[in-house]
């Protein structure tokens, strides 16, 4: 079956970034002002990754941030050194998982981004 986590970050004055699991509707947010909506994105994956990391249950994080989901698997190049470090973060921490899947889905389709009311 698996644990299905929607997670979602925006950047500016009023940043942040959180998820939330399908499964249980357990959510988390985090205020985080003055980050980039990359930057957020990265943290939102990077809660999830660190909350089920010693699960050995299957994940699958879904994201409407193509960019982060491209980079994070491999399929699109990091130019930017605050993001690089934050894969690093990341990778580090997908080396735990023995089943994970990082998916795209559309913005509407995010239940993170309604819960997080962007």
């Amino acid at each position: 079956m698996g644990i299905s986590v929607y997670v979602d970050g925006s950047g500016g004055p009023n940043g942040g970034f959180g998820y939330f699991v399908k499964e249980t509707g357990e959510s988390f947010y985090e205020k985080k002002p003055e980050i980039t909506n990359n930057q957020a994105e990265y943290m939102a994956i990077i809660a999830a990754l660190k909350k089920f990391a010693d699960t050995g249950e299957e994940i699958i994080i879904f994201s409407d941030s193509k960019n982060t989901i491209s980079q994070l698997n491999h399929e699109f190049a990091i130019n930017n050194e605050k993001l690089r470090e934050l894969a690093r973060e990341a990778w580090a921490i997908v080396g735990k998982f023995s089943k994970l899947t990082l998916l795209w889905i559309p913005r509407k389709e995010n239940l993170a981004g309604k819960m997080l009311g962007s």
